[in-house]
Order: C-alpha cells, then structure tokens, then sequence
C-alpha cells in the first residue's frame, strides 16, 4: 500500500496534552509541516508564552522557549537580533497577547521587528480557568462573565489583526480560521508566506488564527467548529488584511 502521509520531522513522539478536540494541536501540526516543507527545523526557535501552548514543549521537535505571561514578543525580538539567521516566532493565545502582553505585541508590530507572531483566538482564558478575554464576543459565557460580556461593563471585543494592520511597519497580517479543512489549508499557506517573509526580506508577519476551546466553552468539539464559522467569523472576518505587495482580501467561507 502506498503511504500518502507521514508525521513531520518537526514533531516529536510524545502524545499531545490538549484537551479533545482543542485546535492548538492543529495550529502546531501546521507549523510544523511549513518547517519541514521549507527545511527550517534546524534554525527555527519558537517563543511560546504562558498557558495551555506550552504543553508543546512536549510535542514539537524543534527549539523552544516559554516566556514570562506576554512577553514573547520581547523573547523573541532578542532572539531575532542577536541570531538574525533564524527563524522565530511567537506563540500567543487572546489573553496572553491581547490582555497583559498587549503592549510588548503593538511595539514589536510597531517596531516592524523580523519575527513572526501567531495569535490564537479561541474568545477565552483556557488554562486558567474560562474567565473572559479581551477577544470574548458580545453575549458570549465565561466564567467572569455568566450572564455573558456586556459591551456596557467590559467594552467591545477586541480586533488585533485590524489594530495590527493600522501600523506602517508590519509587512503582512492576515486573519484564518482551523474549523473546516478549506480554512485549514488557507491559514497553512499563510504561515509558509510569514515565513517566508521574514526569512527573505526581514518583514514582520502577525497571523490571528480562530480556534477553539471546547472545554471551557462547553460544548463538543464538533459544536465547537460550528461556533467559530457562525458567531466569530462575521466579527473576526477571515482574509488578507495587509501584504507586502499591497493586497487586501477577504474570505468569510
């Protein structure tokens, strides 16, 4: 029988710790694919910060390092400076990017630093406990907000890529979303053009990517998909919002 498909070098043999059904594991699958697709495992360092991504310490076969709650913007831009022949990108989930570490994010986009950074959008604190996140929609349940988020007490919903996008510096930011195989691919293309970005021409790269979190949403991984394509998408629309070469597009599908 012919074999079709195989594991990526850049992943590891440990067996993933995310809860099931949990879009993280996909993020880094993809990842993890562009590595080796570009042959960059060896001279790849991946900041991740602090929450449920670093259980991929575990599960990836490349460097890593974990930061200090939103920091992983400044981690990876001394990284970058000091070893400007690698490749480096910062993890981030909502709360950690969006929440603490919002500043350290802005200026590193600002600043046009030569790293990529990968946002994870699941609309929650997942490993600390479901409380609301800055990305949490309108109406929408956590542990902080039972009734759910009022735009009243707590203000709107915040969208990064868009503020990202306002900034001169940044080369390209895009927004993707992991809950159907046509997305998958979309937001796969988007990580191998980050990469290849900040490889060639030095270019900051921010990717939102919309995901899940079944367990504190409360519902079933397949439910959850659902979610993302009906509540978040028409707030957190899908596409190229800046480019390089000038581009802006959408994709809501």
């Amino acid at each position: 029988m012919e074999k079709v498909y195989k594991k990526s070098a850049s992943l590891g043999d440990q067996t993933s710790g995310f809860c099931p059904g949990c879009l993280h594991g996909v993020a880094f699958k993809l990842i993890a694919e562009v590595l080796d697709e570009r042959n960059d495992r060896r001279r790849t360092v991946g900041v991740l910060p602090v929450g449920c991504a670093t259980l991929a310490m575990d599960t990836n076969n490349y460097d890593m390092i974990i930061a200090s709650h939103g920091r992983a913007p400044a981690v990876a831009t001394g990284y970058k400076r000091s070893m400007p022949d690698r490749l480096v990108f910062a993890y981030q989930g909502d709360g950690d990017l969006a929440s603490i570490g919002l500043a350290e994010a802005i200026h590193a986009a600002n600043r046009g630093e030569a790293i990529t950074t990968i946002f994870i959008n699941n609309g929650i604190f997942g490993m600390t406990g479901g409380q609301m996140a800055p990305t949490t929609l309108i109406g929408q349940l956590a542990t902080t907000c039972v009734d759910g988020r009022s735009a009243a007490s707590s203000g709107y919903p915040m969208r990064m890529a868009e503020l990202i996008a306002g900034l001169k510096a940044p080369a390209y930011v895009a927004r993707f979303g992991l809950f159907s195989p046509k997305t998958i691919l979309q937001a796969k293309k988007g990580i191998e053009k980050a990469f290849e970005l900040q490889m060639s021409q030095g270019g900051y790269a921010f990717l939102e990517l919309l995901t899940n979190c079944p367990t504190n949403w409360g519902v079933s991984p397949t439910e959850s998909l659902v979610w993302i394509k009906q509540k978040m998408v028409p707030y957190y629309p899908l596409g190229v919002l800046k480019s390089m070469e000038g581009s802006a597009e959408t994709d809501g599908n």
